[in-house]
């Protein structure tokens, strides 16, 4: 089953439970599937929508909702803040558990030591290999922060 198919028969379970927040979260995502869609069937790069692109899409949603829940708590808006919390939830659902700060340090230590990187100018090439095998389940910029430390020792 496709990824937007999951959502899609979870969007229809939403509906016949009524829970209102989880049917204004899957008709967002839907939304912007949707928006992706179109933006990959027209444009100089014709091309079919695929799970990789949707769990980029949720990423980025969650991302973005991420900065909301730190500028409604800057202002104390706790009201806003938990909604967009639980959007966090449902969307991350979607993808795959993501590695937790300690294991993104050990995985880039051993990269770092097995490619012998040395100083900051080696961060892309542990970048790349840390794209290549681990693209769903690492947040790059934890990542980027913890190279930075590690190759400015």
């Amino acid at each position: 089953m496709s990824l937007k198919s999951k959502i899609e028969t979870d969007y229809q379970n939403s509906l016949k439970s009524k829970d209102k927040s989880r049917i204004s979260t899957y008709r967002l995502i839907l939304s912007s599937i949707k928006d992706l869609e179109i933006s990959n069937r027209s444009g100089p790069q014709i091309k079919e929508t695929n799970d990789s692109d949707i769990k980029q899409l949720i990423k980025k949603m969650i991302k973005q909702r991420n900065e909301s829940i730190d500028i409604y708590k800057k202002n104390n808006r706790e009201d806003l803040s938990s909604m967009e919390e639980k959007e966090v939830v449902i969307l991350s659902a979607y993808l795959p558990k993501q590695l937790s700060d300690d294991e993104t340090r050990d995985i880039c230590k051993k990269i770092v030591n097995d490619i012998n990187a040395q100083s900051i100018k080696d961060m892309g090439k542990v970048m790349g290999i840390l794209k290549n095998n681990y693209s769903d389940s690492l947040d790059f910029s934890k990542a980027g922060s913890i190279l930075k430390e590690i190759l400015n020792k």
